[in-house]
C-alpha cells in the first residue's frame, strides 16, 4: 500500500508519519505545498491513500486535484482529510472522502480511519466535489453554542454564564468548570462533549485535561519540550500546558 502525506507543517507531517507507520504502514513521501505536489504527481504513479491537509502554504490542496481533473488525468487515490476546521464544516468531508481526522490527530481515530480504508473492496475512484467543500468551509452550518451552564449546589441549581468561565478541566474522571471568581463546579458529561458545545473561536482544548477561553488567557510562557504554559487569572491547582502536538494550532487560534 502506497501512502503519501500532504501537509505544509513539516513537524505535523512527521508526527503523522510516525503514527501511520506505528500501524505497520509505509509513507513513501511527504509533500508540503501545492507546487511540490503538482510536480510529484506529474512524475509518479498515484498512491493508494492520501492524508490531505486543506490549507497549504501556497493555496488550498484542492488545486492539486482540480489541475489534474482539467488535464483529464484525475487523481483516483483514496483521501483521508486532516484538518483543524470545526465539525460543522466537516459534513462535506464525510461525503467526499474515506474519513476525516480533526487536528490534533488522535491515534485511535487514525487507526479507525485506516481500517475503514482497508476494508473497502474496490478502489475508491473518488470524484471530489470541491465546490461544495469550499462552500461548507466558507459558510459552515449555523450552530447555537452554549451560553450558560446549570450546576448543582446541594439542593439548589445555579446558572453560570459563559462569560464567567475561566476554564474547563478534567480530574479523577470528573469534568469541572472553573469560574473567574475562583470557584469550581462539577459538570455532567466530558470535555469531548463540551468541545462540540463551545464556540471554537472563543474556546480551545489545549490538552486532554483543559479547555480555555481566549479572553481568560492572562499570559503565555515558553515551557519545556517545545510546549507552552498558559497563565489564567485565578486557576492555580495545576499547570495549564499546551500539548506539544497542539502548539501550532494553538498559535493559529490566538492569532
Amino acid at each position: 500500500m502506497n501512502i503519501i502525506i500532504i501537509e505544509d507543517e513539516k513537524p505535523a507531517a512527521r508526527l503523522l508519519q510516525r503514527k501511520v507507520e506505528k500501524l505497520g504502514l509505509q509513507v513513501i513521501t511527504m509533500l508540503h505545498s501545492v507546487e511540490e505536489s503538482l510536480e510529484w504527481f506529474e512524475n509518479n504513479p498515484h498512491p493508494d491513500l492520501i492524508f490531505l491537509d486543506i490549507q497549504l502554504s501556497d493555496g488550498l490542496s484542492f488545486e492539486i486535484f482540480e489541475h489534474f481533473d482539467k488535464a483529464q488525468q484525475p487523481i483516483k487515490s483514496a483521501v483521508i482529510f486532516t484538518t483543524a476546521y470545526d465539525e460543522y464544516a466537516l459534513r462535506a468531508f464525510k461525503l467526499n472522502s474515506i474519513d476525516y481526522l480533526l487536528k490534533p490527530i488522535d491515534e485511535d481515530d487514525l487507526e479507525v480511519a485506516v481500517d475503514k480504508f482497508k476494508t473497502r473492496n474496490q478502489p475508491q475512484n473518488l470524484s471530489l466535489d470541491f465546490e461544495m467543500i469550499k462552500k461548507m468551509l466558507v459558510n459552515p452550518i449555523d450552530k447555537n453554542y452554549k451560553k450558560r451552564f446549570t450546576v448543582k449546589i446541594g439542593q439548589q441549581l445555579k446558572l453560570i454564564n459563559i462569560e464567567e468561565v475561566e476554564c474547563f478541566y478534567s480530574e479523577n474522571k470528573g469534568t469541572y468548570l472553573h469560574t473567574l471568581d475562583n470557584r469550581n463546579y462539577l459538570l455532567d458529561g466530558t470535555l469531548e462533549q463540551l468541545e462540540t458545545e463551545l464556540d471554537p473561536k472563543d474556546f480551545y482544548r489545549v490538552s486532554r485535561k483543559f479547555i480555555v477561553p481566549m479572553k481568560a488567557i492572562k499570559e503565555i510562557q515558553m515551557h519545556s519540550n517545545s510546549r507552552l504554559k498558559v497563565i489564567l487569572p485565578s486557576y492555580n491547582e495545576d499547570e495549564v500546558i499546551v500539548a506539544r502536538e497542539r502548539v501550532n494550532d494553538f498559535k493559529e487560534w490566538i492569532g
